[in-house]
């Protein structure tokens, strides 16, 4: 089906089990058309939730910086990451380095953090041989599929998220934080709500508690808005897991997520929240030149498993802070 309003001006087309496609043909300098079309774009995202432009024909990481900076409203850096990203400029980065053959699984971009992208910006250089699509899943229709009591329990406990620093597995906290000073990172830790250990091989273990349930700051709906799932150590790959445990032990993974009260979030719960999210997930093969543009809030994605070369650049846009967003938790709170 295509449709267009005075809203969007532009067509879309929306089709079962696809991201929203908006066909383009610009003739002429990506960023201009971005410029042009800004407004349509994001209106075209507050109606569906995320879309996905095909015709722009980016090419290089300088047309993919030029077109984030007229799309979105100030590009953020990378704070908190947990896994390396490689930086092209300013606000643009790759896509978190993930073995290629296991899923990242939905989730909802820094979401443990008090400052968060409300608008994420994809821009395929390089399309994968096979799968790598950058899917989707509506995070009001997940909250409403969730069984009302474990909804319940999360909307009065929040979650826990647990991250032990090291060398070898994820961002290391120079990495994560932006700098290896330990002043610094633990300013930035007293200010952020979370709280910090230093190890004694010279790492760094953090925990921090967050809502699980906001509101969408213009709808006002409620949202699933985490990483429970996606950061649980089952949702590992089994034989990853069993190594990580048997070298650091179960307090030593590099994250792993409670619920807020400190009790072990059970296979049979990440189970469940990834099935919620199978059963509502659309999504839409990349080709080069492609843009994404997602609801951060309204929408979780995920990167599935792939084969070949792929390259995608990513943009984080639109700051949000949770204390805007009514959550259900107090940030910090236990």
């Amino acid at each position: 089906m295509t449709s267009s309003s005075p809203a969007s001006a532009v067509a879309v087309q929306v089709r079962p089990g696809s991201i929203p496609l908006l066909p383009t043909e610009p003739g002429g300098s990506p960023a201009a058309w971005a410029s042009e079309h800004r407004d349509s774009m994001r209106a075209l995202v507050a109606e569906h939730g995320s879309i996905l432009v095909r015709g722009l024909a980016l090419a290089d990481p300088a047309e993919v910086a030029a077109v984030f900076a007229q799309v979105g409203t100030e590009l953020m850096p990378d704070r908190e990451a947990f896994a390396s990203r490689e930086t092209y400029s300013a606000g643009v980065y790759s896509s978190s380095a993930w073995p290629q053959n296991q899923p990242m699984c939905m989730h909802h971009e820094l979401s443990y953090r008090l400052e968060f992208p409300g608008l994420l910006l994809f821009a395929c250089l390089g399309a994968p041989t096979e799968g790598g699509a950058t899917a989707v899943a509506d995070a009001p229709t997940v909250l409403d599929t969730l069984p009302a009591d474990l909804v319940r329990r999360f909307e009065q406990e929040g979650w826990l998220l647990t991250r032990s620093y090291n060398d070898e597995i994820g961002a290391t906290f120079a990495e994560s934080f932006g700098t290896d000073d330990r002043a610094a990172i633990e300013s930035y830790c007293r200010a952020n709500a979370i709280e910090f250990e230093w190890q004694a091989d010279g790492g760094l273990r953090t925990r921090q508690w967050r809502s699980a349930v906001v509101h969408h700051p213009v709808t006002g709906r409620p949202c699933w808005f985490n990483q429970v799932a996606f950061l649980n150590e089952w949702t590992m790959d089994p034989e990853v897991r069993e190594y990580l445990v048997d070298v650091y032990g179960p307090d030593g993974l590099p994250f792993n997520t409670r619920f807020g009260g400190g009790d072990p979030i059970g296979e049979d719960v990440v189970q469940l929240l990834n099935a919620v999210y199978e059963a509502n997930t659309v999504r839409e093969p990349w080709q080069a030149g492609d843009l994404m543009l997602v609801d951060n809030i309204r929408t979780a994605h995920s990167r599935e498993p792939f084969e070949g070369p792929r390259e995608v650049l990513v943009g984080m846009t639109d700051p949000v802070r949770v204390a805007d967003l009514a959550p259900t938790v107090e940030a910090g709170a236990r």
